[in-house]
């Protein structure tokens, strides 16, 4: 069978000019992927995985709420473990002025200097409480509410941190149980002060403990939402993320192809100058 050439139609330039169309559609794709670094940048590209990207990474992005609620709640919890400390700083020192006024043999003159300590010491206990402060929150303050921290994207979860009243009051009745006026003028009046002391030192102590453990809780959170977001921030790279590796040997081999069909329409073009030399 002969070839049939014709004016009108060039079948073996539309066929070059097809294969050249698509290989330049190709090599779009490509060069997009290399420029934006995803194989999946719109939901043109692939719908359903661009869905499935998009949700996870509204929630790895909802953990960055998350992570900032669990350090404030840390920050919060290091600022009354840190006052708290030295408020038992203060109770050992106000002890050994107790236990050294009790001294019955005490001269007057050395009383009423231990007593002057000892008051200075009491008042400085409410001075570190109402200092003790972070982002407008305080833990060991007098009717202080529990501190509740996000622990997960869900509002409903959160993580508690107890509160402590750790001020002195005139009645005595908080966990420290020396009050607003205790003194220790007395021998006697030393040596009742020196128990309140004791008991009050063991029950900031264990408050300390339970803020401690607490404050482990949000730490251990903490690390768990970053590895979650992490892990979600590479799962949507999975998704989404182009292979440059593979993308730039493609490109290649496209360009190539480009190049050769190219060449292709170009000598299918040159039909029509053989014919033309058949009526010179």
């Amino acid at each position: 069978m002969g070839l049939n050439y014709s004016v009108n139609t060039n079948a073996s330039a539309l066929i070059a000019l097809q294969a050249l169309n698509e290989t330049s559609r190709d090599l779009q794709v490509t060069q997009n992927r290399i420029n934006t670094g995803r194989k999946v940048e719109t939901s043109k590209d692939n719908g359903a995985i661009w869905a499935i990207a998009k949700n996870q990474s509204s929630t790895a992005n909802a953990l960055d709420a998350v992570t900032d609620s669990l350090d404030r709640g840390k920050s919060t919890v290091d600022v009354a473990l840190a006052a708290a400390a030295t408020i038992t700083d203060t109770l050992d020192q106000m002890r050994q002025k107790a236990l050294a006024a009790s001294e019955t043999s005490l001269d007057t003159a050395s009383r009423t200097n231990l007593n002057t300590e000892y008051k200075v010491l009491r008042d400085t206990i409410n001075q570190v409480v109402s200092t003790a402060e972070f982002n407008g929150y305080n833990l060991i303050k007098s009717g202080a509410a529990a501190f509740k921290a996000l622990s997960t994207d869900d509002a409903t979860k959160s993580m508690t941190i107890s509160a402590f009243s750790l001020n002195i009051n005139a009645a005595g009745t908080g966990t420290i149980t020396i009050k607003t006026t205790s003194v220790i003028a007395t021998a006697s009046a030393a040596a009742t002060e020196l128990a309140t002391i004791k008991s009050s030192i063991t029950a900031v102590n264990t408050a300390i403990a339970q803020m401690g453990a607490q404050a482990r809780r949000l730490d251990n959170q903490n690390v768990f939402i970053k590895k979650l977001k992490d892990a979600l921030e590479a799962g949507v790279g999975n998704l989404v993320d182009a292979d440059l590796a593979r993308e730039s040997a493609r490109l290649t081999a496209l360009q190539t192809k480009q190049q050769l069909g190219t060449q292709a329409l170009s000598i299918a073009n040159q039909s029509t100058a053989i014919l033309a030399s058949l009526f010179r």
